[in-house]
């Protein structure tokens, strides 16, 4: 499309953009911090730089893992720093494709899916089924290279309108029945420690029991426009304020003379 930036044109015929962070000092902020809870969640003597997150399901139990991960989750948003530092991964980006007036997810997300889990899937679901509003783009930080069955698939953006129409069917009786008949156009994101993936959540995408013999940590976080319509998670409750504009920070203190 004309007046469009390059990576605008691959937003919207992809669905999904992969690229280094734009902060190598927010990286190691983050990756940081998730170490350093984990090793005292989990009473570890170790460090932070010997601390391989791959190798995790040594030291974590599947029966743990939620309680777990929820702590950790607990623990890194109540980090003062820990949110201005991931909009920092890739601040440019999302500004070139959500825009300059963001509002961002209060809890940062995160996933820990150990090798030969069966208990941390996602089926195949797009995000506006479950009340999210189709104006939320997804950043999505790998904290371990990931590839194959380690990582998350997604539907081939080609394959968008087929997938609506056979959605559709009645044909169709379960995520499983829509699974298997988009099986060979879901692809699996390879992606790198150092880089980020931003995506389109309004495309179907989930993940399959991890048959690697390593450990998967990512971040998620859900960024969209501030007076783009919410759904049901309402900016307050799931989403606030990142960055405003200076008119519209005059236009939200202005107040008629005379009004109360």
């Amino acid at each position: 499309m004309k007046n469009l930036s390059k990576f605008e044109n691959i937003f919207l015929k992809k669905g999904l953009i992969i690229k280094k962070v734009e902060n190598i000092n927010s990286l190691n902020y983050i990756n940081s911090l998730i170490k350093k809870n984990l090793i005292k969640i989990l009473g570890l003597k170790t460090n932070i730089k010997k601390f391989n997150l791959n190798k995790l399901h040594f030291y974590l139990k599947e029966k743990n893992l939620n309680q777990i991960r929820l702590e950790l989750i607990n623990k890194i948003n109540k980090d003062e720093k820990f949110k201005k530092n991931y909009f920092l991964l890739a601040e440019n980006m999302l500004e070139n494709i959500i825009g300059n007036e963001l509002a961002m997810q209060n809890n940062i997300n995160l996933s820990i899916q150990l090798p030969k889990d069966e208990n941390s899937l996602l089926p195949i679901h797009s995000d506006t089924w479950s009340g999210d509003s189709p104006f939320e783009s997804v950043l999505w930080l790998p904290l371990v290279n990931c590839y194959k069955t380690k990582s998350m698939f997604i539907l081939n953006s080609k394959k968008m309108k087929k997938f609506n129409s056979v959605f559709s069917s009645k044909k169709i009786k379960s995520v499983s029945d829509l699974y298997n008949k988009f099986k060979k156009d879901l692809n699996f994101i390879k992606i790198n420690y150092g880089n980020y993936l931003l995506f389109n959540q309004n495309i179907p995408h989930g993940n399959l029991i991890n048959t690697t013999k390593e450990t998967r940590v990512s971040l998620n976080c859900r960024f969209k426009g501030l007076f783009t319509p919410y759904q049901q998670k309402e900016l307050g409750s799931f989403f606030s304020p990142l960055k405003l504009r200076a008119s519209t920070k005059l236009g939200l203190d202005y107040k008629l003379p005379g009004s109360n």
